[in-house]
């Protein structure tokens, strides 16, 4: 039996979009983002690579709730440092298991080193957007391969986030 095809499949980076959003002191509606998602590029399966901490199953919950597919990694926590869980190998290979199942993806991130899959996509007229969530940091090589409709986000009035004071989100984002 074939596989049912979704038209457009979305990859996320979670901790560079919630980074680029907070840097510009704002909260993401992450529910509110893949209904956008959903509406602006006909995303069917939207992915969310994030690195896993026992602490945070509301927001994991929360996520699953408003239709993303999780793709968690361990995090690692150095003796005295922050947290890290490097999602960028992870995201490139669901894109490449996954792409036959989908007609375009949509690539979400701020983050350079995802530069060869955003090339390689686009080469292939399989990339439908990059977006990024904050366009002073994006990096300049996710701007040069660009498809039809990749920008940023951040702009006031899209009703995807709220500055800090007053966020809805209440799941620690």
């Amino acid at each position: 039996m074939q596989k049912q095809r979704s038209a457009h499949y979305a990859f996320l980076d979670h901790q560079n979009v919630h980074l680029g959003i907070r840097g510009l002191g704002w909260k993401l509606h992450w529910a509110r983002f893949r209904v956008y998602l959903q509406e602006k590029y006909a995303v069917g399966t939207a992915y969310q690579f994030i690195g896993y901490l026992p602490q945070n199953q509301n927001l994991y919950r929360s996520l699953q709730e408003a239709g993303y597919v999780l793709v968690f990694k361990p995090v690692l926590v150095p003796p005295g440092g922050r947290p890290k869980g490097n999602v960028d190998a992870d995201l490139v290979l669901q894109a490449m298991i996954d792409y036959s199942d989908y007609d375009q993806a949509v690539i979400v991130t701020s983050d350079g080193d995802f530069w060869s899959l955003v090339n390689y996509l686009y080469e292939k007229q399989k990339l439908k957007a990059v977006l990024s969530p904050n366009a002073k940091v994006c990096s300049a090589l996710l701007k040069k391969p660009r498809a039809k409709g990749s920008n940023s986000w951040n702009r006031s009035g899209t009703g995807l986030h709220t500055k800090n004071k007053g966020a809805l989100q209440q799941d620690g984002t």
